[in-house]
């Protein structure tokens, strides 16, 4: 089954695009349907955004994987995927700053591909980022990262040594705890909303902040 893109806000001339990445499993070749909870869970957050993203003339679009699983470290199924959503996106939009918000199996995949050109950063919320995980593609990106203590499905101590790590090279970084919540965004859905939001426009701020116009050449 091949990839799909669905968006959710749309302006003609955007500030800046957000793509979605949703979740998935360690291994499956199962296609991915949107009964499946890793993906109508972002797309809830898509629903959510939408506003925020017309209010602030945001192209807001949620990438659904073709298939369910990471599957290969060297070559990651939502990572392909991803890239392919990138190039589609760019080509409406050239020269658009593009953001990346990613959750559990979606903050790895927006890691990997982070180094595309039109990437400026990347939102991660409870991501699955292991032990070891190479963070050479979020050098001269923007990287924040918000993970539940509660969480049983992804390891936070993982996913904050991961943004310690990158501190070094990554434009700027920062990992905030949410106490108590888990891995799933049902607790204070509010909160991880709400850090998506000021997340993004922080990373804009940063962006853009020379001359007015966003980072050219990143990659």
């Amino acid at each position: 089954m091949s990839a799909r893109l669905d968006h959710h806000s749309t302006p003609e001339n955007p500030r800046a695009i957000v793509l979605l990445l949703h979740g998935g499993q360690e291994r499956s070749l199962e296609p991915v349907e949107n009964k499946h909870a890793s993906w109508w869970r972002m797309a809830l957050m898509a629903r959510s955004l939408q506003h925020f993203a017309e209010r602030t003339d945001l192209r807001l679009s949620l990438l659904q994987y073709g298939q369910r699983g990471w599957n290969s470290d060297s070559g990651p199924t939502p990572v392909a995927d991803a890239r392919w959503a990138l190039d589609q996106l760019v080509d409406a939009h050239p020269d658009v700053p593009i953001l990346l918000v990613g959750h559990s199996m979606g903050g790895r995949t927006a890691c990997r591909v982070a180094d595309h050109p039109s990437v400026v950063g990347v939102v991660g919320l409870a991501p699955w980022l292991p032990n070891g995980e190479p963070n050479q593609h979020i050098a001269r990106r923007h990287l924040r990262v918000l993970h539940g203590t509660a969480d049983r499905w992804t390891s936070a101590a993982a996913s904050k040594e991961y943004v310690e790590r990158s501190r070094s090279i990554a434009a700027s970084a920062t990992w905030t705890a949410l106490s108590g919540a888990g891995h799933f965004m049902f607790r204070r859905r509010s909160t991880w909303q709400r850090f998506v939001e000021d997340s993004l426009l922080d990373i804009l701020d940063s962006a853009t902040s020379h001359e007015g116009a966003p980072n050219k050449g990143l990659a």
